[in-house]
């Protein structure tokens, strides 16, 4: 099911092949995601794909028609994050901030095509109720694309490098240039980077692993810091009594403008350049 949005979303090609299979409903978000639910009602197994910036008209919708009555429908947040040139209106930047208070909702977010994969395989199986997943505008990073699908067990991270020094929790694509950062820095040995995955349910217990180990945290998300990912971890940790040191990278309290995607990510502070001056910062501290 898409609003309008076929070719941004690669459905065209799957209307091409099962044309029973693939609705358009037009420009009306709130529909596509209440006619999803309905079809999820009946026992099918819609997957709705959306641009982030314009699931927003749909909020209403996924709290009372998908999220309040549990039922197994797949959001899926297309262009989620920084778009580039597209502009102030198309940037992903509130989905996870403005979801992550509703009940029932699982949110994920994968750093590459083949955590895509297992993540679609994964929210259609049974018993996962409403299920997000936001993934950027193209910038894939793995040119062998094509994986067996697996599930992944829902709220758990995935711990990239070991390092003894610093902890590096990222979500999404952004921890690709997170990883970048660390290469290009040599710093595996003090850098623990994690792939968090999922915003909601967060992986519990590798937080109080960090939180135990490491005094200097650094959170990554492509979306607005103001109620993100970095205030959910900061959330977790000032409510289980850990004191640990974060610094949270994010988009500002703004409207990003109009630009490259690199043009962009250097103004706000996510380039690699400036997250590995943030990572010198604190391994320093």
């Amino acid at each position: 099911v898409t609003p309008a949005m076929p070719t941004g979303c690669s459905m065209n090609i799957m209307m091409q092949q099962m044309p029973e299979r693939t609705f358009d409903v037009g420009i009306a978000e709130g529909h596509a995601v209440t006619f999803s639910a309905g079809m999820a009602k009946e026992g099918l197994q819609p997957f709705c794909n959306i641009y982030s910036a314009f699931a927003q008209r749909a909020y209403d919708n996924i709290i009372h028609d998908t999220a309040m009555l549990r039922l197994p429908v797949v959001i899926c947040l297309d262009r989620a994050g920084i778009v580039g040139e597209d502009g102030p209106t198309h940037h992903g930047a509130f989905d996870m901030a403005a979801l992550r208070p509703i009940p029932n909702l699982t949110i994920c977010s994968p750093m590459n095509e083949h955590e895509l994969r297992n993540m679609m395989f994964t929210a259609q199986l049974d018993g996962k109720g409403t299920f997000v997943i936001r993934y950027p505008r193209g910038r894939g990073v793995l040119p062998e694309w094509h994986n067996e699908m697996n599930e992944v067990e829902v709220g758990t991270a995935r711990q990239l490098t070991n390092g003894n020094q610093l902890a590096l929790l990222t979500i999404g694509p952004i921890g690709n240039t997170g990883a970048e950062a660390i290469r290009q820095l040599q710093a595996e040995d003090k850098v623990a980077h994690f792939d968090m995955r999922f915003l909601k349910p967060l992986d519990q217990k590798t937080l109080q692993k960090i939180a135990q180990t490491y005094k200097n945290i650094i959170t990554i998300e492509d979306g607005c810091r103001t109620g993100g990912f970095g205030t959910a971890v900061m959330e977790w940790m000032n409510d289980k009594g850990f004191n640990a040191h974060i610094t949270r990278l994010g988009l500002p309290d703004k409207f990003i403008e109009h630009g490259t995607v690199d043009q962009l990510y250097h103004i706000v502070g996510l380039d690699i350049d400036s997250i590995k001056q943030t990572i010198l910062k604190e391994l320093n501290t």
